[in-house]
């Protein structure tokens, strides 16, 4: 494991492999082996009929603060993935113009 694994921030989040839902943010922790067995726990826990309807966890790196509130780190998330996918566009639109001989 890196230095920056192990000091870097990540958060876990659930979701739907089904659906494509998101239920947000669980939890933002320190450590990426942190996280995978708080994600090993979560799971271990799950309600069979939970997990046969399809909801799983991921982590994610981050750069928000272990402990945060779920609410509020899943609403910064939530944020930033949609200026990602601005920008993502606004470059996808400029690279499908075309141009001219």
């Amino acid at each position: 494991m890196t230095r920056e694994e192990f000091s870097a921030s990540y958060a876990i989040i659930r979701h739907n492999i089904r659906t494509y839902l998101s239920a947000g943010v669980v939890e933002v922790v320190k450590g990426k082996q942190n996280a995978e067995s708080r994600v090993q726990a979560l799971e271990a826990g799950q309600d069979s009929s939970d997990h046969l309807q399809g909801w799983r966890y991921f982590i994610e790196k981050t750069d928000q603060q272990p402990g945060i509130d779920p609410a509020q780190a899943t609403q910064r998330r939530q944020q930033e993935l949609e200026v990602r996918e601005s920008k993502a566009m606004q470059e996808g639109k400029i690279s499908i113009i075309p141009t001219q001989p």
